[in-house]
Formats: structure tokens, C-alpha cells, sequence
């Protein structure tokens, strides 16, 4: 308690899907800097550790585990069934996950370990929906989704990824035997009802929808349908008319300058539908089959086997009219790889436009300060072009929605209510009804929210709201958030958002936003690609042998595990050599993760492993020095008299200013460096060769002895917050007080107020003189050849 205040974080909650890769490890290694740093200037600290249900991406990788293992799909076991093999799959790898964690040195407060399904978060999270749909910004509403076939589920649009297509690009659909060729546009024609030989020419990169087709669309000014204003056109396939309408949203420049209007299937065609009157029609299923609406020939078929069999029989009727190369964005699953579909459903939608103004207003008044600050644009376009969140996912695992359609029957078009319990649904569908609470039939939405949604009550659910615990009043709001610059706005805005509707205060104030960690082909770091790298396995060193085994273990595509096995054995032949915990701390925080996106090399790596060895041989010498002395610890107030003392302690002040500015500015990389600059080059270098010939000289061995336990004492509080374990055993070898505390984390950090009276930068100036003389007697000494090995001249 006490100190300069308190301040609570949340480390980002990582998915129960397996282990933690080195992605995980720069986000944990840049947080414990800043946490320890902060504990040891005397704050009150929280980080609260805690796990992620993520909704798809474990059960995703249950489904496959099941199958691989066992044979079984999902729908061969009852949802109850399935749930228990993915809390076994929690408890066997959540384990794994904390057991990482306490490896890389993370100083979390396990005591408030949180876990996204527990009873306390799950019961925020309903919580949160209640309030949420009770201020009207829930809704239940049909319309179009982005949907995955793979996942059977719908995605939230963030989770969409664009592919630009140059031209005719075959890729591998989930679901397809073969690979499907995009990047191409096809020309078909509609006769015109009632005139034979009269058709309009229509161009499409999906022939597989026109199944769906419930109209064409003309520009009203394009002159080469003008003539064609108010009449129809023949449907093929199911012989359907199809009216042909005038919009002045069609680009006639585009294409043939007709567009099929597809509205089940199209966002766009879903306006331009409702802006017409046109009915809805949906012709593709949640499989990626042709639906029974699609038509009787083709019903059951895969979408992208029916578009080879539609252009087919297109040509066979004479009606396709050619291919061309078509450059496009090919939208994809970023869960499943999967091609997105546009399908209509009705599911649950969060308004955000108003909590997103609110948000891009906390950042642009400074009260929400995001570093680095360059995506301060990307988040104020990202706000002001916020659209509403769809927040149903079909899945088995997750928070099922507290929504309950009341009155039997089918949930189409029935009454909905949303309430916190099936008792309070019970008693309110009972009043609306007008008939006692027995009579009520009650069928719980089966669907469950979006992981995201839960994710973003961290901050405050993880504390016991919506209770007011004593936690949650003396911890929240947040002090800073560290996370990567990916979850921007997967995680970041979002938490933003509710917590400002929710608590009517923004969860942090400060959001350290770190570059990504990237594989040689500069893939990001991903468990389901089989490119990340477990931490331990660099912290205790692994053979190739044992690398290409977890591989192996893990529930991966068999192509991906070919590719991951083959991208081991190029990069890391030899395996991975033993780092040890405090030297992967110190080459994750050596990069400057405010800038581009990272890569950790080995060698970099190895070289922190040597200036901790560099480090402790240092100990080793001081230690031996100050058996000679037999007073308690201090630092001296009297500056020593000795020109190179005084020089050690100036430059000792020095780093200490630069340490406490960078991490002020949370520039973790720039603090290190400033650590790592005066142990090797000011202490090791110069110091401590010079001390060997002073302690030899009665009159300054005692202050030569009191500055190298100055300089080794402040420098392994400065090196603590960097290389705990490391700095911890040497710390503890030192000559202790009465007042020392029992550890370094709760030692003082060094502060450049209280060091003042060291600073001399006169004597700095003066020894740099004569250290670049010395630079440069040695320059010469080797470019003469001078040295003793030198043969003497005849």
C-alpha cells in the first residue's frame, strides 16, 4: 500500500487454444518492465492475469482434435457433450499457459487469476448485454452478415480479411476438394422477356449467384438501355422474371453497365433491393451449398462446384458470353481462410456510432492517449466510420446469449425478451402475455456472443463489476494498457467503447500499442499456422528433433504442418539453443517496438546471453573486492575524491535520468539500451579495469570500494526491471542493512533527484578527453604494428 498511487493493468488475455509463442512473449516481457518499474518507485500494483475462452478459434481447434483423435464431428456428440471435452481441453492447456507465464518472469497477482467463463465474468457479461439492449442499443434485426462456411458462423466485419487479386489467382477453399480460381469476370446474357433475340449482356465475378438474381440494374441516363426501361428479363434456370430497374448507382463505365442484382448475397444489391421494393431471396445455404431456393438441379451442390456447372450450362443455352481477367478484393475468414459470405440472418447488433464518437473524443482531448501516437488517424477514421456490431455467433462455446423467444413454437417472427435468468424471462414473458408464469414456453437463443464482446469487459468484469467490489473501487479505472498494435480494434476500441457506456469511464488512460512479431516470410506470429515459437523452448534450448514433434501434436491443417516442419528445419537446424529466461527478456525488449513489425534473431539473443554472463563474472570481482570492507552498504553523499569515481558516479546519474525518462515515455527498447550502455561500456569497460590499479592505493581504496558497490547496487535496480531473475540472485549477494527490503522488486528504483549531488560534468568531459586519447594511442599502436609481438629491427 501507500506510495505515489495505484495503478492496475490487465495483461491481454490469452486464448485457451494451446501455449503462449513468443508473439505473447514480447507483449508479457514489455508489460513486467513496466509493472516492475512502477512497483519499485513505490506504486500500488495490480496486473491481473487471466485466459480467454475465444470462442471460434477453440472450438475450431476442439472440432479438429475430436476428429483427428477420435473420429468424431461436433453434431455426433450432444451440445452438452461437446462442451465437456472443450472445458477438458481448457484445463489441460490453461495450465500450460500460466506455467509459461511464470517462466518468462511475469510478477501477475495470481491470487486474481480470471478466466472469461467463469461464474463471476459470465454473469458481467449478461449483465452487460442486459443493460445494453435495455438502453436500446441491442437489437434483434435481419440483414446481411459477413459468413464463414468453414466456421458455420457468422464473423464480425473486423474479422474479415481483403485479398487484392491482380488477375486469375487460384487459391484453396475449406470445404474444396480442388483449388477454386478468383480473379476472373464473366459475361453472361438475360433475354428480354417478350423479344426474341433481344437480351442485356451482364457481367459478374460470382456466376454461382445469379440463382439469386431478382433483378437488373441500368443507369437511367445509360443510353444503350434506355429501350429497355420497364420490361423484364427470362430467369434460365428457374424461369423467374426479373424486372429490369433504373439506379443512379450503377457505374455504366463498369462492366457491360447492367448489374445483377443479387440482394441475399450483396450488400450493396441489399440497398439497391430495399430502395426498389425487390424481394429478398438467399440461394446459398450456411454450408456453402445451393440452398432448395436455389433451384432443384443444383440444391446441395458447393457454391464454387455450381458456378462451374452453371457457366457450363450458361454456354450450352448460348447465353455466356466470355471471361475476362479481373483484378479484385477477395474477402477471407481471418479465423478459417475460408471465403466469406454475404448470407441474410437474423442475429443481435450492437449500435456503436454513438459510443464510437465518445471514444474518438477521448483520444482527440488527450484524455485517451495512445502510443505510439501515429495511429491516433487510424483510430479516428476507424470511429467515425463505425458500423454496427453483429454480435451472434453460432457456435456451442462461448456465453449463450440471454435472450429467450417466449411462447413455443419457432423463433421466426416470435417475441423476444432479453433478461438475465430463464426465471426473469419466464416472469416477464408471463406479463406480456397475459397468462400465468407455468404457461410460458421458453426457447433460449442457442447462439452465443462474440468473443470480443466479453473480451472488452475485461477491464472492469475481471475487478467484479458489476458488483462494487473493493477491487473494482480501488483499481478501476486503469492506469495503461499494453498490447499489440493488431487488437487496435479487435480489443482496444472496443473496450473503450463499452466501458465509457458501461462505467461511464474510460478503462485506461494510456495504451501502449507494440509492433508485431513476424516469421522470416513476415507472417505474424500464429498458432494455427505452426510459424510461432514457444518460450520455453528458447528459454530451456530444444532440439530440432523435439521442435518438429510439438508440431506435430498440434491440430494443424496437414498441408500448413508441411510447411511449418519445412520453415523449422531451414531456419533452425541445429535446434534452439538455451537462453535462459532473463536473456529472452532482455532481446524481446531490445526491439523498438513503436516502429515496424519485428523479427527476434538469434544471434541478438545469444549476445544477451553473454552480457549476462558479462554481468554476473562483474558481481563475481566486486563481490571478492568488497570482502575488504567492513562498514554497512551506502552511497556516499561526499563526492570521492578520485577523477574516475566521481566520473563512474556522473555517468551512473546519467543513465539513471535517461531509465526513468524512456519508460516514462514507454520506450522500453531506449530504457534497456541506456542500462545495457553503462554496465558495458561505462562500468565493465573502464571502471572496473581502472578500480584493479586503485584499490592497490591506500589513500582511495575505501572509495573506489564504496563506489563499486554503488555502481553494482543501482545498476542491478536499473538492470530488475529487465532481467529479474538475474538481478534478483546477484542483488541479494551484496552487503544488506537492516532497511534493505527482502527483494529487489520492492527495492527503490533509482531516482535522479535523490543522486543529484553526482553529477559532474566537468570531470565527464575531462575523462572522455583522455579516453579518446587512449582510442587513439591504440588506433595507432595497430596500425604501426606496435605492440610487444613486434620483432625488433635488425
Amino acid at each position: 500500500g501507500g506510495g505515489q498511487g495505484a495503478e492496475h493493468g490487465a495483461a491481454p488475455p490469452p486464448n485457451v487454444t494451446g501455449s503462449l509463442h513468443l508473439g505473447h512473449g514480447l507483449t508479457v516481457a514489455l508489460q513486467d518492465v513496466l509493472v516492475r518499474w512502477r512497483r519499485m518507485q513505490g506504486w500500488e500494483v495490480l496486473w491481473l492475469p487471466g485466459t480467454d475462452h475465444a470462442g471460434i478459434a477453440t472450438q475450431a481447434v476442439v472440432e479438429r482434435w475430436l476428429w483427428q483423435r477420435r473420429g468424431l464431428r461436433r453434431q455426433d456428440l450432444s451440445r452438452p457433450q461437446f462442451l465437456q471435452e472443450v472445458w477438458a481441453w481448457k484445463e489441460r492447456h490453461g495450465e500450460q499457459i500460466l506455467g509459461q507465464l511464470r517462466a518468462l518472469g511475469a510478477s501477475l497477482d495470481w491470487s486474481r487469476l480470471s478466466f472469461t467463463m467463469d461464474p463471476g465474468f459470465s454473469r458481467a457479461v449478461t449483465e452487460a448485454f442486459v443493460r445494453l439492449h435495455r438502453a436500446g442499443l441491442i437489437r434483434r434485426q435481419q440483414r446481411l452478415v459477413s459468413w464463414s462456411c468453414a466456421l458455420r458462423s457468422a464473423v464480425a466485419d473486423i474479422e474479415v480479411e481483403s485479398l487484392s487479386l491482380p488477375g486469375p489467382t487460384r487459391l484453396r477453399v475449406p470445404g474444396c476438394p480442388q483449388p477454386v480460381t478468383f480473379g476472373l469476370l464473366f459475361t453472361f446474357a438475360y433475354p428480354v422477356e417478350g423479344d426474341d433475340g433481344l437480351e442485356l449482356p451482364v457481367a459478374t465475378t460470382r456466376p454461382e449467384t445469379l440463382l439469386g438474381d431478382v433483378a437488373v440494374a441500368v443507369h437511367p441516363e445509360d443510353p444503350r438501355y434506355t429501350h429497355l426501361h420497364g420490361r423484364f428479363l427470362r430467369q434460365p434456370f428457374t424461369n423467374r422474371l426479373l424486372p429490369i430497374v433504373c439506379d443512379r448507382s450503377v457505374q455504366p463505365q463498369l462492366g457491360t453497365g447492367a448489374v445483377k442484382v443479387t440482394p441475399g448475397h450483396s450488400r450493396l444489391d441489399l440497398a439497391l433491393a430495399l430502395a426498389h421494393g425487390l424481394p429478398l431471396l438467399s440461394v446459398i445455404g450456411e454450408d456453402g451449398t445451393v440452398s432448395p431456393r436455389g433451384g432443384g438441379w443444383l440444391q446441395g451442390v458447393q457454391r464454387f462446384a455450381a458456378r462451374e456447372q452453371l457457366l457450363a450450362a450458361l454456354a450450352e443455352l448460348g447465353l455466356l458470353r466470355g471471361c475476362q481477367d479481373h483484378a479484385m478484393a477477395l474477402p477471407l475468414c481471418s479465423r478459417s481462410g475460408d471465403v466469406i459470405e454475404q448470407l441474410l440472418k437474423e442475429q443481435w447488433f450492437l449500435s456503436c456510432q454513438g459510443m464510437a464518437r465518445r471514444a474518438q473524443q477521448a483520444v482527440a482531448s488527450g484524455r485517451l492517449q495512445l502510443v505510439p501516437k501515429f495511429h491516433e488517424k487510424s483510430w479516428r477514421s476507424w470511429m467515425e466510420n463505425m458500423g454496427d456490431w453483429c454480435l451472434s455467433r453460432q457456435l456451442w462455446w462461448g456465453h449463450q446469449i440471454p435472450a429467450y423467444w417466449v411462447g413455443g413454437g419457432s423463433p421466426r417472427g416470435g417475441l423476444w425478451v432479453v433478461e438475465r435468468s430463464e426465471a426473469e424471462a419466464r416472469a416477464r414473458g408471463a406479463q406480456l402475455l397475459g397468462c400465468p408464469p407455468e404457461e410460458v414456453q421458453l426457447l433460449q437463443d442457442p447462439d452465443v456472443l462474440d468473443t470480443w464482446f466479453s473480451s472488452s469487459l475485461f477491464p472492469f468484469a475481471s475487478l467484479g463489476w458489476p458488483q462494487q467490489t473493493p477491487d473494482l473501487q480501488r483499481f478501476y479505472p486503469t492506469r495503461l494498457l499494453g498490447t499489440g498494435s493488431d487488437l487496435l480494434f479487435f480489443w482496444v476500441a472496443r473496450m473503450v467503447m463499452l466501458a465509457q457506456e458501461l462505467t461511464g469511464q474510460l478503462p485506461f488512460t494510456q495504451v501502449l500499442l507494440h509492433s508485431l512479431l513476424r516469421d522470416p516470410q513476415g507472417r505474424k506470429m500464429s498458432k494455427s499456422l505452426g510459424n510461432s515459437l514457444d518460450p520455453l523452448d528458447l528459454i530451456r534450448g530444444a532440439p530440432l528433433q523435439d521442435l518438429q514433434q510439438k508440431l506435430q501434436e498440434r491440430i494443424l491443417d496437414p498441408r500448413l504442418l508441411q510447411e511449418a516442419k519445412e520453415a523449422q528445419r531451414l531456419q533452425f537446424p541445429q535446434g534452439l539453443p538455451e537462453l535462459g529466461s532473463d536473456s529472452l527478456r532482455l532481446a524481446l525488449c531490445s526491439h523498438n517496438a513503436h516502429g515496424a513489425e519485428l523479427q527476434l534473431e538469434l544471434a541478438a539473443a545469444l549476445r544477451f546471453r553473454r552480457f549476462c554472463n558479462k554481468v554476473w563474472n562483474c558481481l563475481r570481482y566486486v563481490l571478492a573486492a568488497l570482502q575488504r570492507l567492513p562498514r554497512p552498504r551506502t552511497h556516499p553523499q561526499v563526492l570521492p575524491g578520485h577523477p574516475l569515481s566521481r566520473w563512474v558516479l556522473s555517468r551512473l546519474l546519467q543513465a539513471v535520468g535517461e531509465v526513468n525518462r524512456r519508460l516514462e515515455a514507454l520506450e522500453v527498447h531506449a530504457a534497456l539500451a541506456a542500462v545495457h550502455h553503462f554496465w558495458l561500456r561505462t562500468f565493465c569497460d573502464v571502471y572496473l579495469e581502472v578500480s584493479k590499479g586503485l584499490l592497490r592505493d591506500p589513500q582511495v581504496a575505501d572509495e573506489t570500494l564504496s563506489t563499486l558497490l554503488s555502481c553494482s547496487d543501482l545498476g542491478l535496480r536499473l538492470l530488475a526491471p529487465f532481467s529479474p531473475f538475474l538481478a534478483e540472485e546477484l542483488w541479494q549477494r551484496l552487503p544488506k542493512t537492516p532497511q534493505d527490503p527482502p527483494t529487489i522488486c520492492l527495492a527503490s528504483f533509482p531516482d535522479p533527484q535523490s543522486l543529484a549531488h553526482w553529477h559532474c560534468p566537468e570531470v565527464e568531459a575531462q575523462v572522455e578527453a583522455m579516453m579518446e586519447v587512449v582510442k587513439a594511442a591504440r588506433g595507432l599502436r595497430d596500425t604501426l604494428r606496435l605492440g610487444a609481438a613486434r620483432l625488433p629491427c635488425e
